[in-house]
């Protein structure tokens, strides 16, 4: 973090006009101020916050909107001064305080200087709620992400909406940080591992939110009341704290013990946790443990100082303009998936079934009973086997039962849901079924043909399939146009995408079908031609073959590691292979080079090392200390090594031409496909802004067609670090 000065500045003194420029066409979210009565003839100053459209466009706090706050803030000011009110409160349209900074005008900031001013307008205008003269209150209604949820903690005390389901400081997750207060107001509000959860933690788990539930619980919020009558709750409560006769606690709040012990440790073990698990390229998440770390002492106006000068950095860096670029893909095009059909023609879903009653297959049973809430069924060879299934799936009810995700009614009635059995005719009322049985042709044919002679004429059948074609998978059905592709990734529960693959015979009602059925499961869904791997296990069969290539004629596994960790990948190659297991990954090599023999290379030492179990040598905790040397002697015997620079080298030009290939051969319909499947299906880093604009940026596309991906292209690193989930081919 750069720290070029934390001497506190007099912000009524910076010229913000600069910002009126960038704010173009901003969408103002107005302040309106109601007066209410209190108790004992007092009066509270109820401010909402509305930008004046529905639901679906939340309040954004850009320049124009800022100033109008400081500007409403500074009349009640002069309105407390006179005794007219006795205190200032802040709430927001329905479902919605606000959901920070308009990205779409920060991506548009011209310069360093520019995007100073907008930390400082922030902390301009949202400080003022700490020096009305009078207690300050903010009700949280509804959605507080980013700035939003520091408008709240600007104030003195705080409620919530007992049905909030996102309250969150995602801007680590974005290439930024905190910076309208947040980074020193969190932790000295509810403590230094609360604070690093929420800002630094939370994000970094696929922008994990928090429930107002949450928010209490933490000691965000000071109150929590439900939503029939929360505003008057609030108003009722806020009441009681200023005539006195209500006094709040904050166990959370940091002691002198843990800021002179716990602190700067707990900030060095986060630390320790980042290079391990992202590396050290990615700026946001150090910004913010050294935000974080400085919080411990000195003051507010100071650490104020210290968020202007970090947010300032990061506007004007590399990282955020391909941060957006993937946001952007993740928030709008994933809603609006390409090819598409007609949301209408999609079937309802009645009940659902699952062939197979494994650990794949009960996730999946586990997930749409979850989502869907309607029976499933789930069926295998025996009844041993199906016994197991439902048992795990009972189980995992309950551990969310215990963890309080669901209440005990709700635990009750997805039990019920749920039923195994043996004899296919149970099958006859399903209207979805979907198949996770062993990845082999054979099998999956043999069941699909077996499991259509009981199911009606309108049931929709599906294939978790990684890497076989899916038309060949219906090839004995006498109805394939009721079959689709719907492939999941590991784990299933936490992975946000699938793969819907269209065949030739795939009609539209089936298509539409598994789109809206994606949806309903809170997935993203981009819809891929029948073709070996699809995209996200194409993309990394490229990657995978060349690395096990290399280590084949004879480079060392260290010089692969170290020659690719500018992917900024999760993990390195053979920590990915050893994780979706050595059999499944060489089974997805084999099939690449069978459909692409002259682009994808076989490894017929990854089936050893496959028989041997591993590649990794591991400490007790799971932590990898190196290779194993049981695994280097048979990988041993190459002669033709080469150079770290070389292995980039291919494997960049081999994405640029694999890529290219998959687009020219409409596999999606758009480079940004392509990255949005890496993104939510590989952990491809946010920071990189997706593969394309990489291999755009590193010169690839160029070398390898003449061209680029993107006109014009995106701006960012040409290394970057890590994203959070894990990437598996599954």
């Amino acid at each position: 973090m750069t720290d070029k000065t934390s001497t506190p500045i007099d912000y009524a003194t910076v010229d913000f006009s600069p910002l009126i420029v960038v704010s173009g066409d901003e969408v103002v979210t107005h302040s309106l101020v109601r007066d209410v009565p209190l108790s004992g003839g007092r009066t509270l100053a109820l401010v909402t916050l509305d930008n004046g459209r529905d639901h679906t466009r939340p309040n954004t706090l850009g320049p124009v909107t800022l100033l109008e706050f400081s500007a409403v803030m500074d009349e009640l000011t002069a309105r407390a001064g006179r005794g007219e009110i006795h205190g200032v409160a802040v709430t927001g349209k329905p479902f919605i305080l606000a959901a920070g900074a308009d990205l779409s005008k920060v991506s548009e900031i011209p310069s360093r200087e520019v995007g100073k001013l907008l930390a400082q307008l922030g902390h301009f205008a949202l400080g003022k709620l700490s020096t009305l003269g009078v207690p300050s209150f903010v009700f949280i209604n509804g959605l507080a992400l980013g700035g939003g949820l520091e408008v709240a903690l600007n104030a003195d005390y705080r409620t919530v909406d007992a049905s909030v389901p996102a309250i969150a400081l995602p801007e680590v997750f974005l290439g930024l940080i905190p910076g309208w207060g947040g980074s020193y107001l969190l932790p000295n509000l509810i403590g230094i591992e609360n604070a690093l959860k929420v800002i630094v933690e939370n994000p970094l788990k696929n922008n994990r939110t928090l429930t107002g539930a949450d928010a209490l619980k933490l000691g965000i919020a000071d109150r929590m009341f439900g939503s029939v009558s929360f505003l008057e709750d609030s108003i009722r409560w806020a009441d009681g704290v200023i005539a006195g006769s209500v006094s709040v606690s904050r166990p959370n709040a940091p002691g002198k013990i843990e800021r002179m012990v716990k602190w700067d440790a707990a900030v060095g073990i986060a630390r320790k946790m980042l290079e391990s698990r992202i590396g050290t390229v990615a700026a946001s998440p150090y910004a913010a443990l050294d935000l974080i770390k400085a919080a411990r002492t000195g003051t507010k106006a100071e650490a104020f100082a210290r968020e202007d000068e970090a947010l300032a950095d990061l506007i004007s860096g590399d990282q955020l303009p391909a941060s957006i670029y993937s946001f952007n893909l993740v928030q709008k095009r994933a809603k609006r998936p390409a090819g598409a059909p007609d949301k209408t023609l999609a079937r309802p879903i009645g009940k659902v079934g699952v062939i197979g009653a494994g650990l794949m297959a009960s996730q999946f049973a586990l997930l749409f009973v979850r989502r869907l809430k309607v029976p499933v069924v789930i069926t295998d060879l025996d009844q041993a086997r199906v016994d197991k299934g439902v048992a795990y799936i009972h189980g995992e009810i309950q551990t969310l039962q215990d963890k309080g995700r669901i209440s005990s009614d709700e635990a009750n009635r997805l039990r019920a849901l749920v039923t195994g059995t043996t004899d296919k005719a149970d099958f006859a009322d399903a209207d979805w079924v979907i198949e996770a049985v062993f990845e082999e042709l054979g099998v999956k044919q043999d069941v699909f043909a077996e499991i259509e002679k009981h199911i009606s004429p309108t049931a929709v059948l599906a294939t978790n399939t990684s890497s076989l074609s899916v038309e060949q998978i219906g090839a004995k059905l006498a109805h394939p146009e009721r079959l689709v592709g719907f492939h999941f990734f590991n784990p299933v529960a936490v992975m946000p995408l699938i793969e819907v693959v269209n065949t030739p015979a795939t009609d539209d009602a089936t298509l539409s079908t598994a789109m809206v059925i994606a949806a309903k499961l809170r997935k993203n869904a981009v819809i891929t031609r029948d073709t070996p791997g699809f995209v996200v296990n194409r993309v990394l069969a490229k990657l995978l073959g060349e690395a096990m290539h290399a280590v084949d004629t004879g480079t060392p596994f260290e010089v692969v590691n170290g020659a690719l960790a500018s992917f900024g990948l999760p993990m390195t190659p053979f920590e990915l292979l050893e994780l979706v297991g050595l059999k499944v990954g060489a089974h997805v090599l084999d099939t690449h080079h069978a459909a692409f023999p002259d682009r994808f290379f076989e490894s017929t030492n990854l089936h050893r090392l496959a028989e041997h179990g591993k590649i990794l040598e591991r400490n007790s905790s799971g932590k990898v200390t190196g290779f194993d040397k049981g695994a280097v002697k048979i990988v041993a015997g190459g002669t033709t090594p080469i150079t770290a620079e070389q292995i980039l080298r291919r494997v960049e030009d081999g994405l640029a031409d694999e890529i290219k290939r998959m687009l020219d051969d409409d596999v999606v319909h758009a480079p940004e496909d392509i990255d949005l499947c890496m993104l939510l299906g590989a952990g491809w880093p946010f920071q990189m802004g997706g593969i394309t604009p990489y291999l755009d940026r590193v010169g690839a596309s160029e070398r390898v067609f003449g061209g680029t991906f993107h006109t014009p292209m995106v701006r960012g690193v040409g290394s970057a670090a890590t994203a959070s989930s894990t990437p598996v081919l599954s």
